[in-house]
């Protein structure tokens, strides 16, 4: 399993420290540390529905934008958006063992997600 997110990321915590009680082997990926990739990026926003389930519209990073920077229209503009902003993706992100893209930590849907696995 990989997470991605960020180090300081309360939630992210929570969430690998859930998986070690687990024995859950997992990969933390900080995207401020290795950039997701763009072409992962529209992968992942396609799996979830698309790029307002990928992007956290209610952060504080998402507010501070300029108004010009929320006008988000096609693909290229979501990833140069992300590249530029990382901690927009919802937290964290989530690859399961089956290939299927989560966000957010729920130890409900976690477990449900080990035992399809």
């Amino acid at each position: 399993m990989k997470l991605y997110g960020l180090k300081k990321c309360s939630t992210c915590q929570k969430a690998m420290a859930w998986l070690s009680e687990h024995g859950v082997n997992h990969e933390f990926i900080d995207y401020r540390d290795e950039p997701i990739d763009p072409e992962h990026l529209k992968i992942w926003a396609d799996a979830l529905g698309g790029w307002e389930k990928l992007v956290n519209r209610a952060s504080m990073t998402w507010r501070k934008l300029a108004d010009h920077e929320r006008e988000v229209y096609n693909d290229e503009q979501w990833q140069s958006l992300i590249a530029q902003y990382p901690s927009l993706v919802r937290r964290p992100l989530a690859i399961h063992r089956d290939g299927s893209v989560t966000t957010g930590f729920n130890e409900k849907k976690f477990k449900e997600k080990l035992e399809q696995s």
